[in-house]
């Protein structure tokens, strides 16, 4: 519901026009903000409603209209397309940065020089000349990662700032202030680093002792720290950024604890997590696994959501449990990655053993060269990962909606998210093929509608069938409670 549409297109013909007209930053003119006439249309168009071609989009009252029905806001739409487009952009302004600076590393052999900067460095330093194997230098191996970790911290620090801070202050979505954002990204890139020099230690150790197997044992490690780390990140993460602290006892506490036991899932509480301090954007989840395994509450929600729409959003997380969903993209991201791996142990022998590029498997500068296979394997498996994701929240919406059987609360709510979280309710098929791991709200709310018309079709037939129950048995004249066949014969 994203189009700009000029007032003088028939609103039944404006989709196109206006979608390529918003897509290449075409300005359209019209009486009404073309952003107001084209959502309303095209929204109108999803839910079926016929919009003579006569009429023009400066005249689509009827259509917007209806999309304030749900609670759409048409200026928070035009506001979502402007945000996730200067975010595509800048995303691939960043790929084009790092390709240009791999082609740069590459040609002029900068990672080879840079190994043998280091091991001329380690002639004067021993520490850096420790070697548990043959050939595999971890201090070196670790000082290689810094440098480069530091490059490209120092490479990115313009597009962080832009995209991270001047962004979503300028879009009301953070309220952080200049030192809450360094703070936050200094916690997120001290962590991030620290993982990420164990993995590759931990990759290089393996290359040493195990070449043949190394992406085998790799993958296996993997597999399991995902299932630490859903266990544990509740309690040792999430901490670091958020403020967590008891849902006070009420009716909402209740419900969702009722909701919880029906669902035949215990958690450890229902916590608040104070998201207020940096951003507006709203969120709910069930987070752990196991032991620790708690349902979380944005105090952005709470404060402005009815205790109907927390539920069914509750609900939702609820369904993902019911169905093993995080055990299934456990297992889903991990036959991924055992692909991944495989595939780098063979560019990995084909670069050191046959073209003799490197000097060995544990060569410090194959670092670069792992880089690039890791983000060329992301691009082409991560809408494979985003299908099945949406496949897995098309189920959970599904549970959410026979849960509760709250469909005006479910569509509220996601309206709401998506005005509140700047959140694009139409996006284009390709984009959201590509790139969103949730179906479209827009999907969400005629996934609701279809719901609601199912289970009034099938209320309706029953009630047809009782009623023909009735009449078959009844004598004529007489009186009858119900039916008098037994309840498990319908």
């Amino acid at each position: 519901m994203e189009i700009e549409v000029p007032g003088s297109v028939p609103c039944s013909n404006a989709a196109f026009a206006a979608s390529f007209a918003q897509e290449h930053g075409i300005e359209v003119p019209g009486s009404v903000p073309c952003s107001n006439a084209a959502f309303a249309a095209s929204f109108a168009q999803e839910h079926g409603i016929e919009v003579p071609g006569s009429v023009p989009c400066s005249n689509a009252a009827f259509a917007a209209s209806f999309a304030q029905e749900h609670g759409i806001e048409v200026e928070r739409q035009q506001q979502a397309r402007e945000y996730a487009r200067i975010h595509r952009r800048l995303s691939l302004l960043e790929i084009a940065i790092v390709v240009a600076g791999l082609a740069i590393v590459f040609s002029a052999g900068l990672d080879k020089w840079l190994r043998d900067l280091l091991q001329g460095f380690a002639q004067s330093f021993a520490p850096l000349n420790w070697q548990p194997l043959a050939g595999w230098f971890p201090l070196q191996l670790l000082l290689y990662f810094l440098i480069i970790t530091f490059v490209l911290t120092i490479v990115f620090i313009p597009l962080a700032y832009y995209a991270g801070f001047v962004l979503p202050r300028r879009y009301g979505i953070s309220v952080m202030t200049f030192k809450a954002w360094v703070v936050n990204r200094l916690k997120g890139a001290t962590i991030g680093f620290i993982f990420q020099a164990v993995l590759i230690s931990l990759i290089y150790a393996l290359l040493a002792i195990q070449p043949r197997w190394w992406w085998l044992w790799t993958g296996i490690i993997l597999l399991f720290f995902s299932v630490i780390m859903a266990n544990l990140a509740p309690i040792l993460f999430f901490p670091l950024f958020y403020k967590f602290t008891p849902l006070p006892e009420g009716e909402l506490k209740q419900r969702l604890v009722e909701l919880a036991a029906r669902a035949r899932t215990s958690v450890r509480g229902v916590y608040v997590m104070r998201m207020s301090d940096k951003t507006t954007s709203a969120n709910a989840a069930l987070m752990g696994l196991g032991n620790t395994r708690r349902i979380v509450i944005g105090d952005t929600m709470i404060d402005r959501y009815t205790p109907d729409e927390i539920e069914v959003v509750l609900a939702h997380e609820l369904g993902h449990h019911l169905h093993s969903d995080i055990w299934k993209l456990i297992i889903s991201q991990s036959v991924l990655t055992f692909g991944g791996l495989y595939i780098a142990h063979l560019a990995l022998q084909w670069v050191v053993d046959t073209q003799h590029v490197y000097q060995s498997l544990t060569d410090p500068a194959t670092l670069p060269f792992l880089f690039v296979l890791v983000a060329f394997y992301g691009l082409i498996i991560t809408p494979l990962g985003n299908m099945y994701s949406r496949r897995l929240e098309y189920q959970a919406d599904e549970y959410a909606l026979q849960a509760t059987r709250k469909v005006e609360a479910f569509q509220a709510a996601m309206a709401r998210l998506a005005n509140q979280n700047l959140t694009v309710v139409e996006p284009s098929p390709i984009i959201e093929f590509l790139f969103h791991s949730h179906p479209s709200v827009s999907k969400r709310i005629k996934h609701a509608d279809a719901f609601a018309s199912s289970a009034q079709a099938l209320s309706a037939s029953l009630n047809a069938d009782n009623r023909s129950a009735t009449t078959s048995t009844d004598p004529s004249g007489m009186f009858s409670s119900g039916s008098s066949t037994p309840d498990s014969a319908h």
